[in-house]
């Protein structure tokens, strides 16, 4: 066994994904009371400061076109958002936030914050800003991944 890690949570990779699978599905189950999906409610997350380009709004989320445009029918049957044409480009869509979404948007603020107090709770502030820093530097690149 020398050189060899003798559990799996030895191993970065395996406990950073295994702890991940666990966060996600703790907020999975605090959107759920929600309503929403994760990636609908980041969706409304990046247009709570205001309106932006479909185009702008894929790169902000790192997702594929594609997923976004799915993304955003849901959040539109749901009246959760709303696309529609740039005047001075009629080619580009303008996505924004709908007074419903907004209402949605607090009350997914509220689940994730009490989901958040339970997950890092035993960590001081200054240990969170500190994780938040360590895991931005972890290398992913979203294009090699599917995320759902």
């Amino acid at each position: 066994m020398d050189g060899m890690a003798a559990l799996p949570t030895d191993r970065l990779g395996f406990l950073l994904s295994f702890r991940g699978e666990l966060t996600g599905a703790r907020l999975r189950a605090a959107l759920g009371v929600v309503g929403l999906h994760p990636r609908n409610a980041m969706t409304l997350m990046q247009l709570a400061p205001g309106a932006m380009s479909q185009r702008e709004l894929a790169a902000a989320m790192e997702v594929d076109p594609s997923q976004l445009v799915a993304i955003l029918n849901e959040l539109e049957s749901e009246g959760l958002a709303e696309r529609r044409r740039d005047p001075a480009d009629r080619r580009r869509h303008i996505v924004e936030i709908t007074p419903a979404g907004t209402e949605a948007l607090e009350r997914v603020d509220s689940a994730v914050s009490a989901a958040e107090r339970e997950l890092f709770g035993d960590l001081t502030e200054a240990e969170q800003v500190l994780l938040r820093g360590l895991l931005d530097r972890v290398v992913v690149d979203p294009a090699h991944h599917e995320c759902g």
